[in-house]
Formats: structure tokens, sequence, C-alpha cells
């Protein structure tokens, strides 16, 4: 017998002992030798080319039975399994066909036994990542709703261990998004953060995460939420109330038995979930997050999230259908006001959310028509806060742009045109945005007057835009331009804009080409402001506003002639 027969024949025993009723059967995992020998016994079978399928066959059944006993074996594990299943799966991934295994039940099982007990290890969460990257490809063309299914426990490896995986995960990360997953994914990656903030809890009050599972917490609090429900029904006191240690760090973070934070801590995806930003376990741990300093932890994940949205937003623009985008945006409305309180991450967040939005109305500016009354219902809140104010002004930049959806849809545009004119007039007879306190400081009043101005100065642009593109509008826009124009508010950037814009309505062949649409479109074949210059030497170049456009009275301040520029006869 050749050393290597020897070998094969040493780890196979060693399998198929470990596979049987044995002192260390209840954990495979402890046996350290137990590793090694499925590692060489998988080599073998990839190195023996001639021999492959019948050594795959003569291991198979030892791998298998041993599979199901580490499996077995979690719910008292006394070391990490995973990288022990890890091995095991690369070879039914591997040799599936072989021996006729299908891995899809086998990965599930690991993903619900073993990865949401084990999330928290570095080494497993690494290895199950590398894994995940290896088989990538094998993964979404035989298994395309695994990784989809199960994005929320993913997300956890990112969420606890930080920015040494972001790298492995970011290459992970596409596989996540799917038909079924688009939607449910966005409100999962902007709440990280509060993800964190949660496990930090359950570490807290009930030890290391490692070898837990977040199921049987979530089991255990379902009897303590009835009673506190019951509670709330009889006396009137809320599930977040505290007793006399209400002050402590305890009772100053999310409760285990808020629903959101059930919701937060799941491992599989059951679709799009509202989730109660005004719950008390939310206010609660947003509270505390004000109040505390951020973990190490925290910091890496407020970080990575924006990048991690950046990837989400190009997969979007890229795959996702028009249906889902559009289905999209409504919620990117409601999260814009609602995000974990960091100025930074805000900020960033934020400004992606908006980008993307704007994005999608310029790739299909039907999506304005369509999603009509989710925009009027921001309009109307512009006043409550900076956050919706801003949204409110891409709004309305977005309406004006895009002629409110395009020319066929006239009534859509219509209403959106009224919305603007309440908005508008809401404005010249009230100060109010923002806060609405009569004792404010000057500060306040300063930032609360300019940005009146801006918002004032979006509306009444949008207002034109959109009367430069549905002409039946023209006559209630010099109405509403004229308001303001007349009104010679504190503001001078104000009014003057609205004489402007009443000036070019009077010259219908400038107004085009300035205001109008912004892409080439039915009956308007030329973006605005530009020209053919093909057409220079055979046709008068009339829509050429160089002192509109530099905001300059009298002559043109530009140095050169038409024969300049316009092409020559030869």
């Amino acid at each position: 017998m050749s050393d290597r027969e020897r070998d094969w024949d040493f780890y196979l025993r060693t399998v198929s002992n470990s596979a049987r009723d044995s002192s260390f059967a209840n954990d495979p995992a402890s046996d350290p030798s137990l590793l090694h020998a499925v590692k060489k016994l998988c080599d073998f079978c990839r190195q023996e080319e001639k021999y492959s399928e019948d050594l795959v066959a003569r291991v198979y059944p030892h791998i298998n039975k041993l599979f199901q006993r580490s499996i077995a074996s979690l719910s008292q594990p006394t070391s990490p399994n995973g990288i022990l299943l890890l091995v095991i799966l690369q070879f039914f991934l591997d040799f599936g066909e072989v021996v006729l295994h299908d891995a899809d039940p086998s990965l599930r099982t690991f993903f619900r036994s073993c990865l949401s007990r084990e999330f928290a290890d570095p080494v497993v969460a690494a290895a199950t990542l590398d894994f995940l990257n290896v088989n990538k490809d094998k993964l979404l063309f035989s298994f395309p709703n695994l990784l989809p299914q199960f994005f929320p426990l993913l997300l956890k490896l990112i969420a606890w261990n930080g920015e040494k995986l972001e790298k492995a995960f970011l290459k992970v990360f596409p596989g996540l998004v799917s038909p079924g997953s688009f939607l449910p994914l966005f409100p999962s990656l902007v709440d990280l953060p509060i993800l964190v903030v949660a496990l930090e809890k359950v570490e807290r009050s009930s030890g290391s995460l490692i070898g837990s599972s977040i199921a049987s917490i979530q089991k255990s609090a379902a009897p303590e939420m009835l009673l506190a429900l019951m509670d709330e029904a009889y006396t009137g006191s809320t599930i977040g109330d505290g007793g006399g240690d209400s002050e402590s760090e305890e009772s100053s973070t999310i409760d285990v038995a808020d629903p959101v934070f059930l919701e937060l801590l799941k491992d599989e995806n059951d679709g799009l979930a509202e989730r109660h930003w005004t719950s008390p376990g939310v206010a609660a741990v947003l509270q505390a997050s004000i109040n505390s300093p951020q973990s190490d932890r925290l910091k890496q994940i407020l970080s990575i999230t924006p990048r991690l949205l950046d990837m989400y937003f190009t997969i979007a623009l890229r795959d996702a259908n028009n249906s889902l985008i559009c289905a999209l945006i409504p919620i990117l409305m409601a999260r814009n006001s609602t995000l974990f309180p960091d100025k930074n991450y805000m900020y960033e967040v934020r400004r992606r959310l908006l980008e993307f939005m704007l994005a999608s109305f310029q790739r299909s500016p039907d999506f304005i028509a369509l999603l009509k009354k989710p925009i009027v219902d921001r309009l109307g809140e512009a006043y409550d806060s900076p956050e919706k104010t801003e949204l409110a002004l891409q709004l309305c930049w977005a309406v004006g742009e895009h002629g409110g959806g395009g020319g066929s849809h006239k009534d859509a545009a219509r209403e959106l045109f009224e919305s603007l004119e309440l908005l508008l007039y809401e404005n010249l007879s009230s100060s109010r945005l923002g806060l609405r306190q009569e004792s404010i400081n000057s500060d306040s009043r300063n930032f609360r007057k300019s940005s009146q101005s801006r918002l004032l100065c979006f509306v009444i642009t949008a207002i034109a835009k959109l009367a430069t593109y549905h002409r039946e509008l023209l006559p209630r826009a010099r109405v509403a331009l004229g308001k303001v124009a007349r009104s010679r508010i504190s503001d001078s950037r104000v009014w003057r804009r609205a004489r402007d814009y009443l000036g070019l309505m009077d010259d219908p062949a400038i107004c085009l080409s300035v205001l109008g649409p912004s892409q080439p479109s039915h009956g308007h074949p030329h973006n605005p402001g530009t020209v053919n210059w093909n057409d220079g030497g055979t046709k008068m170049i009339a829509h050429i506003p160089f002192y509109i456009l530099g905001e300059q009275e009298g002559p043109p301040f530009h140095d050169f002639s038409f024969p300049d520029i316009l092409p020559r006869r030869r």
C-alpha cells in the first residue's frame, strides 16, 4: 500500500469515527484533527481525476452524516462549528452532481442553524464571506434566491465585524440584490447603525453573541411583549415605561420586547415591513445614542453604510426595472427625515438619497406623474423641518425640469402646478418655515428667511418651467409670478427672478430655450440653450440670450462675432 493510500484510509477512518456515536460525536468540532481530515479528503477527491468519482462516492456518506451531526450539536456547542461546516458545504458544491446531492437545503440549514449563532465570531464571519466569494458564480446561477433570502443575516456580519470585512462584503453584496429583496434591503441598509446598537444591547444583557441564537431571544421576548401590551391597554403605561431605575443605561436603550427591535434582529427576508419610528423603544435608542459616546463598532458602520448605499444605488440604476425604482422612491422620501441621529451620517445618506431620486427622474420622467400623490404630500411638509425643506426643494426642481412627467401627463402636471401655486401663496402670506416659535434668536430668524427665499426661488422657477412646457398653464403662471413680482419682499432675488420670468414669457422662443424641457422630446427636438450650428450658415439663430443667461443688462459682454463660430461655405 502506497503512502497516499495509507493517508486516504487514515483520514477516511477519522471522519467515519467522528460520524458515529462516539465520545466526541455530540460536538464534532471539538476534535482538532477532524477539520484537517475533511480538508485532506476533499483534496484527494479533486486531485485523483481518474478515480475521483469512486473516491467521492466512498467518502460522501461519512461527510453527509458528519454534517448532520454537526448541525445537531449546535444547540450545545463547545467550539465553533462554522469552519467545519463550510468545508463540508464546499464538498457538496464541488461534487454534488456526482453523488446527486442537492446543496440548497444544506446551505439554508447552515445559515439558519449555524451562521445565525456564530456571525459574531470574526473567524467564522471571514470564512463565510470567503466561501461566498469563491462560489459566487455557482450560487447565483444554481441558487439565485439564497443570498437575497438571508440578506438580514449577512448584514449582521458587516454590522458586527466592521471595516476589516468591508472589502470581502462589498464583493458579495451584489448577490444580495434581487427583485424580491430590492425594496426590503434599502431600509435595512439605512438602519445598520441601529442594528449595531441593538446587537450591543443583546450582548450587554445576554452575554456573548457567539453561540447564542437571536431567535431564542425573540421567543423569550414574546410573552413579555404580550404582558406589556396588556398592561398598556389596562393601565395606560407604555412598553417603554421603566421602573424606578428608568434613568439607568439599560432602560435608556431599546427594549428587547419592542417590535422594531425584533424586526431589526431577524435573519431572513420576509418582505417589506413597516418600521414604527415613533415606538418608545426606537425613541429610547435614538436618545441614548445622542447622550452616550459612540462605540468603535458604531463609528465603523456609520462610515461603511454610505458606501454600501453607493453600491446599492449603482446596482439599482443598472439592473432594477422601472416598477421597482418607482416603488422605491416613496420609501426614500419617507426615510429622508428618519435617520440615525449622527450629523455626518445624516448628511452623507441624505445626499445619496436625493442624488439617486433625481437620477431616477432624469432616466424616467414619467415617475413624476406616477408619484404625483407622494410628491404633493412632501411639498405640503416643506415647513416642518430643514431636511423636509431640502426634499421639497429638490422635488420642485424635478417637477419643473421634467415638465411634470412630460407632455402626455397634462392632468398630473396641472395638479402639481396647483400644489406649487399653493406653496407659493403660503410663502407669500406667511414667513413661517422650520421652527414656528414666536421667540427665536436672530440666527434662527436669518436661517428661516434664507430658507424661505431659496424655497420661493425654486417654486417660481418650477411654475415658469411647467407653464413653458404646458402652455395651457401660462395664464395662471403669469398671475402667480405677477403677485411675486409686485410683492417686493425683502429679498430682491425672489421678485427680480419672477420679473425676469414674466419678461421671458413675452418671447416664447427665448423662453422655450431657457426654461424648456431638459431632454429632447416630442415637439422639442433640441435641448434648451443649445444651437444647431450646422444650420447657422442658412438660418437666423435667434435663441441665444447671452444677456439673460449672464444676468447682465445692456450690450452683450462677449467679444466674438457669429462668423467666428458659424461654419463657412466652401
